[in-house]
């Protein structure tokens, strides 16, 4: 044979050992060193970025664009078509972006993020009731016609699942974990348990929770490193496992919406039958981004049907669910948890239900069902802060199994108040008494004193403790609003008179109880404080170097510190604590570092 003809033939054969072995690679290298980006909007993988390329291009060809940039290809992200482009040393991983835009081949490309998950922490009255948000999106009426069947599985998306919970082992199907490549989806967080437990706990067993979706099974999926943030490619794999092992739900409590790789995942997991239900998220920001139709994007609503405060809105909101839950958490036992990272797993729950009750339905089917169904309880019409409504389980069924909606509640309730009397005159510590009846049911009763909320309450008695040292002397007005499943809402107010000795002259006492001194903190750091007084706390100050950053007024006055907008170094903490009267305590300074 011809020496050069060999030379050809053989160099030929290396080039095609090397295609198929960099085209065979799987897209299994999940765990990643996150990196901060030079904009202040978030971390993402250090090292890698995410491209697909346009179907026009083959297949052999897609590795030789990437090495073209100076980059090697991790493989495929399931069946997305997305591929893991593994970049040089010291790479410049938003350069790279731009530069593989640029190439007519690729349909996109974009960082490989790191999202946090999307949980708060309860810090208002609201939370020290139980599950009125059951009863809200009219759950109750949509068991009788289905508590969800075993064949239907959620895939919980998230941090892993405490799969020896009492009220979550028996309800458990294989999973996955995606960030440590192998089968413990155990959590290792404990954001996924309570997002499980939301969405379909165990119920109607005589202990713990009830959930929205009793008998549907549910199918860890741990996609997240040890401190609860995860990529979009892990959430993408994710996705495209949970497809392809038969979940007919799965729920992603992390701002992904607006990911083209995410949303690739999205539309595989559809395209198999399944719905995908995301949060919206919790910085009280708008999302300019458009409406992704491969998921539905979910605020967060209070037992009022108005939008939390911290609750995201946008363009890309679909519907809205209730923002709160009591439900199960890792290493057993039970707790309120918040956030849109609850709202997500309540329409999956609700979406799991419409599938139980007609599983012939198509995915966009079962969505358009869920924003069908709810409550506009915004501006007519979609609107940008509760897209096309509240979640309603019975009418979402009752559309799934093509019944009529029942003749609306037009009903509203009945409520007064038993203690105090009106006139009455009154003094510290206040035990206010309320009665509300309705012909279907009272969901809710609250009370407000001079227009401030200070509590809820869901069953009866309704028993509010109000502290009368917190307001000055005189005449105050008291008003109990009860609400029903339906809306309707019904309130009466009586005034009664704060008479209280005005000679406390005792300051608060007060200390820092987190962060600890010498710690080091990044990010949106929760500051935590000890504060008594002789009568009563009524708000509390953080200062940062000496600079008022951050109050708080309601019991147990956390505050909050963006360290982002900080230089890096040493940074002193303070907080003061003010009574009724005005006198104030500070606290002993703590040393911090970013």
């Amino acid at each position: 044979m011809n020496k050069h003809l060999r030379v050809t033939i053989i160099g030929c054969l290396i080039l095609l050992m090397l295609v198929v072995f960099a085209v065979s690679r799987p897209g299994t290298s999940q765990a990643y060193s996150p990196k901060k980006k030079h904009q202040e909007d978030g971390l993402f993988v250090h090292g890698r970025i995410l491209v697909q390329f346009r179907p026009s291009l083959m297949a052999l060809r897609q590795p030789n664009v990437i090495a073209e940039e100076g980059a090697s290809d991790g493989g495929e992200i399931g069946e997305t078509g997305v591929h893991l482009v593994e970049l040089p040393e010291g790479a410049d991983e938003e350069a790279f972006v731009n530069v593989f835009r640029a190439r007519p081949e690729v349909e996109f490309a974009e960082l490989d993020r790191i999202v946090p998950v999307q949980e708060m922490i309860p810090n208002d009255p609201w939370y020290s009731n139980w599950e009125w948000y059951l009863p809200k999106i009219s759950a109750p009426a949509a068991w009788q016609t289905t508590t969800g069947v075993n064949s239907v599985t959620i895939a919980i998306v998230d941090t892993g699942v405490d799969g020896a919970h009492e009220d979550l082992a028996s309800k458990l199907v294989p999973g996955w974990n995606v960030y440590g490549n192998n089968s413990d989806s155990s959590d290792v967080y404990g954001h996924g348990t309570k997002v499980a437990g939301t969405a379909a706990a165990s119920s109607n067993n005589g202990m713990g929770v009830a959930s929205v979706a009793w008998n549907c099974r549910i199918m860890p999926v741990r996609v997240s490193a040890t401190d609860g943030t995860a990529s979009y490619s892990n959430i993408a794999t994710g996705l495209t496992w949970a497809a392809n092992h038969g979940a007919r739900v799965a729920n992603v409590s992390y701002i992904v919406s607006g990911s083209s790789t995410v949303s690739s995942a999205a539309q595989y997991f559809q395209s198999k039958g399944g719905v995908v239900t995301v949060s919206a998220g919790n910085y009280s920001t708008f999302d300019s981004s458009p409406d992704n139709p491969y998921v539905l994007t979910v605020s967060a609503t209070d037992p009022n049907d108005l939008l939390y405060s911290w609750s995201n809105t946008g363009n890309n909101v679909d519907v809205a669910a209730p923002g709160w839950s009591y439900t199960t958490v890792r290493g057993g036992g039970y707790s309120s948890a918040s956030g849109t990272s609850i709202s997500a797993p309540i329409v999956a729950g609700v979406a799991a239900l419409v599938i139980s009750a007609n599983p012939s339905l198509t995915a966009p089917q079962v969505q358009d069902i869920l924003k069908q169904s709810a409550d506009d309880v915004g501006s007519s019409g979609w609107d940008a802060s509760y897209g096309w409504g509240r979640v309603n389980a019975a009418r979402a069924v009752g559309l799934a199994v093509g019944n009529t909606s029942p003749p609306p509640d037009t009903t509203p309730p009945a409520v007064g108040f038993s203690s105090p009397a009106p006139g009455a005159t009154v003094s510290s510590t206040l035990s206010v008494q309320v009665t509300a009846s309705d012909n279907v049911g009272v969901n809710l009763v609250s009370l407000s004193v001079d227009g401030t909320l200070v509590g809820g309450d869901n069953a009866a008695p309704y028993t509010f403790s109000w502290s009368t040292n917190t307001a000055s002397n005189g005449t105050h007005t008291l008003m109990a609003t009860a609400s029903d499943v339906a809306g309707n809402t019904t309130n009466t107010s009586i005034t009664v008179s704060v008479n209280n000795p005005l000679s406390d002259t005792l300051p608060p006492a007060i200390n820092i109880t987190a962060p600890a001194n010498g710690s080091k903190v990044s990010g949106n750091v929760s500051v935590y404080v000890s504060a008594t007084d002789n009568i009563g706390v009524v708000r509390v100050e953080l200062y940062v170097d000496s600079k008022l950053v951050a109050t708080s007024s309601a019991s147990p006055f956390a505050t909050k510190w963006n360290t982002r907008r900080e230089a890096s170094g040493s940074h002193t903490l303070q907080c003061k604590a003010y009574d009724a009267a005005g006198n104030s305590g500070t606290s002993a300074l703590v040393r911090v570092y970013k």
